[in-house]
């Protein structure tokens, strides 16, 4: 692991350095919803990216319901988590990516748990994700968070519980 990970919230100032992570160790699928634009990172997916990305400034009360962070690890941008309210109280929907060079390294544990803290600070009770049961990366991350997992029409949904004592490690 390259130091200890610490989330910012995505602002101007750290819009272009997670650009510049996504469009040279992600695909842009993996990073954005999908947009008519040239394959790859074309100039109007850049700028369909800034789109939305600023959309979320709001926070959780914004527009979109979301918070995203930067996630910095090292002095370097190298990733984003995000967390979403969702229509049932208290609870809020998170997802994350990492660059390629970022990922098998503790960061996406790490930031998971930056973010179940945030979570709790906003005065949420629980967080959940989805992803499918054979992506390895987010079922080893949600374990180590403390997740309970169960798998539904082809989904692995997770759910974290802020109530009782969030993991530290």
């Amino acid at each position: 692991m390259r130091g200890a990970v610490r989330l910012e919230p995505v602002d101007e100032g750290n819009l272009e350095p997670l650009l510049s992570v996504a469009a040279a160790e992600a695909e842009p699928e993996d990073v954005m919803p999908p947009v008519q634009a040239p394959a790859g990172w074309s100039l109007a997916r850049r700028e369909a990216f800034r789109e939305f990305y600023r959309a979320s400034f709001g926070g959780l009360d914004g527009p979109t319901r979301t918070r995203m962070y930067a996630i910095v690890a090292g002095g370097e941008v190298v990733g984003m988590v995000r967390m979403t309210r969702c229509d049932e109280p208290g609870t809020v929907e998170t997802g994350m990516w990492l660059g390629r060079s970022a990922r098998g390294q503790g960061l996406g544990a790490a930031a998971l748990r930056e973010l179940l803290h945030a979570a709790a600070a906003a005065g949420m009770h629980s967080v959940v994700a989805e992803t499918t049961p054979d992506n390895q990366g987010a079922v080893s991350v949600l374990r180590k968070c403390g997740a309970e997992l169960r798998e539904e029409n082809g989904k692995l949904r997770a759910r974290m519980c802020l109530d009782s004592a969030l993991p530290t490690h």
